[in-house]
């Protein structure tokens, strides 16, 4: 019988199929009637004619990709207003452009630390934060949930160079870190902080300013934030902030920086038309907090298990990950697109339906949505 070397791919799939834990891409349409809790548009700014135009303009002008690495041909001057303006809004004194979130974690994490480093990362960090750990070499030192004290505790086992990781926002529960006493562990222990700051970014902080700002941390030397293009902003990228000679250090030895495309101008565009209409705007930020305050109140009254949210994240517990995909799903059938979260993605193995509050929710569109959830609810 000839070799089959992905033979193996059957038997994973099987085992995925029993728990509950199958994926499948699902392709939407330009236009739907669904009404979306399942994306991370928190301040309603994808479709947003300012935003588009933003986006069709710097593209037109530009063209339609980057055209390579920002160090050869990739990085143009709608890049640099983008830093200058991001890091401006965020008070950082420097900012560095990626093509993604994802790519800012793993270049902060990878040329910020080394073989001879300690990382301290929060158990509830993002997938990103801990593959970034992984590429670092450094030794790492995974820390019980939003615990400053385990963080400072760790961080003295160790005599050199370290950096304590943490969302500000943590993606699936929603829930926020304990910045201040952090920042004050590492300080203690002669650390860097590092704060991905993906869901605070237009949603905490004085106009959305993002939770370093909200927590007095924003500029500090020792403090360098991550984010996200693709949330708040309804764009796509990502970025690192921090003291210019952080930001010097990462375009000479970030690897997902140096050899990877510049984000496409388009991106950077409406990213740029994000962050300048929400100056204007600033009480998108505390509207996408109150939406997600009034979803959770109203779910919790109903009886289902949801988690008090600190920004615009709510997370609503499933019984298991077959029932959780279930409810996704009748929720979809009723009219309502909600995120299912399932393992591996949730660190504590307790499957969930995650809704993502949006500041341009109507009321009657949460009570619809509150509506739907409670009905497709699944018994125990």
């Amino acid at each position: 019988m000839p070799f089959a070397p992905f033979d193996w791919i059957d038997d994973e799939a099987r085992r995925r199929a029993a728990a509950g834990l199958v994926r499948t891409l699902r392709p939407r349409p330009a236009e739907s009637g669904l009404l979306d809790l399942a994306s991370n548009d928190y301040l309603g700014l994808t479709r947003h004619p300012e935003v588009t135009a933003a986006a069709a303009e710097a593209a037109l002008r530009w063209g339609a990709g980057a055209t390579g690495s920002r160090l050869v041909t990739g990085s143009t001057t709608l890049h640099a207003e983008l830093e200058r303006e991001l890091a401006d809004f965020c008070g950082f004194e420097a900012a560095l452009v990626l093509s993604s979130g994802y790519a800012a974690n793993l270049a902060a994490l990878t040329a910020l630390t080394g073989p001879e480093s300690l990382i301290v990362s929060d158990a509830g960090n993002h997938a990103s934060i801990v593959d970034g750990c992984r590429l670092s070499r450094a030794a790492t030192s995974v820390v019980p949930h939003a615990d400053p004290d385990a963080v400072r505790k760790a961080l003295h086992t160790h005599g050199g160079r370290a950096l304590a990781v943490t969302d500000s926002v943590f993606s699936v529960d929603g829930d926020a870190a304990p910045l201040g006493a952090l920042a004050d562990a590492c300080r203690g222990g002669g650390a860097a902080l590092l704060v991905d700051d993906a869901h605070g970014l237009g949603v905490l902080g004085e106009g959305g300013r993002g939770a370093l700002g909200a927590a007095g941390l924003a500029g500090g030397e020792d403090i360098v934030a991550t984010l996200t293009l693709s949330k708040s902003l309804g764009s796509q990228g990502g970025a690192i902030l921090g003291p210019a000679r952080v930001v010097d250090h990462l375009v000479n030895a970030a690897r997902t920086f140096i050899f990877d495309t510049g984000l496409a101008p388009a991106a950077a565009g409406a990213a740029l038309g994000s962050l300048r209409l929400l100056r204007r705007e600033p009480e998108r930020a505390g509207r996408a907090r109150a939406v997600a305050a009034e979803l959770y109140d109203r779910l919790s009254a109903a009886g289902l298990t949801a988690v008090r949210p600190d920004a615009a994240v709510v997370s609503v517990r499933a019984p298991s990950a077959q029932a959780a995909v279930r409810w996704a799903a009748d929720c979809r059938s009723a009219g309502l697109a909600v995120g299912c979260f399932r393992p591996p993605s949730v660190p504590d193995g307790i499957s969930r339906l995650r809704l993502t509050a949006r500041a341009d929710l109507t009321r009657d569109e949460i009570m619809a949505a509150v509506a739907t959830i409670v009905a497709t609810a699944p018994s125990g």
